[in-house]
């Protein structure tokens, strides 16, 4: 009898480090009847030279595994270069799906506004945010998810009717934002993100995903603009709220301090 199981994940310093881990996970699965399929297993270099491992193969016994430049783990696409891009395409690609399965619904005049909504911010909204809180966005992420938004909302409110000429025209941007009275997509993604800093900033060193999320890694970040980091986005959310240079982690220390902040950042209304 064969038993499955998928999703295993190996962390390893070197190339050399990650044979002697597959080596000793192959071993391991034989002795309770598990096989390692050499087809489903793949490995990725995480490096600033990104020829780094790339003649070197990992093969154990007559099996070669093959590099991948990313793959998806708990249903998160990772990357070798450590980027979010990827993983918001394939989100909007996914809500793409969803949309055109309800637009029907949105588009609908026999629904209410308020049902239309609903059906956006309980079955595609959750699509596409699922695991944010751990996202380091950029303008063009921004850019992005905002027009997927107004994408649904004006299906959702429709066309604006000229009050002289009669004419149905599409409704800009800003008419969407008055029309629209819930926190946008980004808005909602910044609240979230500050809610589980909250959360980190109350594990402690100890722990894995504080030392992930608010360690620093040794050695130099390369030359020219640095790249945004977790971290960074907690300041600059901070910033627009007026508390820019503050101990964050200190005043995540006060939950009912930190819970305003959080709100601010939800309810802040930006373009």
């Amino acid at each position: 009898m064969l038993a499955y199981a998928d999703d295993v994940n190996i962390l390893a310093g070197s190339i050399h480090t990650l044979k002697e881990k597959a080596e000793a996970l192959v071993a391991a699965t034989r002795e309770i009847g598990l096989e390692v399929s050499a087809d489903k297993t793949k490995y990725m270099v995480m490096s600033q030279d990104q020829n780094a491992g790339r003649i070197q193969s990992v093969r154990i016994d007559d099996s070669t595994f093959e590099r991948v430049e990313g793959f998806k783990y708990l249903g998160t696409i990772l990357t070798n270069k450590n980027s979010i891009a990827e993983e918001i395409k394939s989100r909007l690609r996914s809500r793409n799906a969803c949309y055109h399965s309800v637009q029907n619904l949105l588009s609908s005049r026999l629904l209410s506004k308020n049902v239309k909504m609903k059906i956006y911010r309980t079955i595609i909204l959750p699509l596409v945010l699922h695991g944010c809180e751990a996202w380091s966005l950029t303008l063009r992420d921004e850019r992005k998810l905002r027009v997927f938004e107004n994408m649904v909302l004006r299906r959702i409110f429709g066309p604006r009717r000229d009050e002289v000429t009669g004419e149905l025209s599409r409704l800009h941007n800003e008419e969407l934002n008055d029309l629209y009275s819930s926190p946008n997509i980004v808005r909602v993604i910044k609240s979230r993100i500050m809610r589980w800093a909250g959360h980190v900033a109350h594990m402690g060193v100890e722990r894995a995903v504080y030392r992930v999320l608010v360690g620093k890694s040794e050695g130099k970040r390369p030359l020219g603009r640095p790249r945004r980091r977790w971290m960074d986005n907690i300041r600059t959310d901070l910033q627009e709220v007026g508390c820019g240079y503050m101990d964050w982690i200190g005043r995540a220390q006060d939950r009912d301090s930190w819970r305003t902040l959080v709100s601010a950042v939800m309810n802040l209304r930006v373009p």
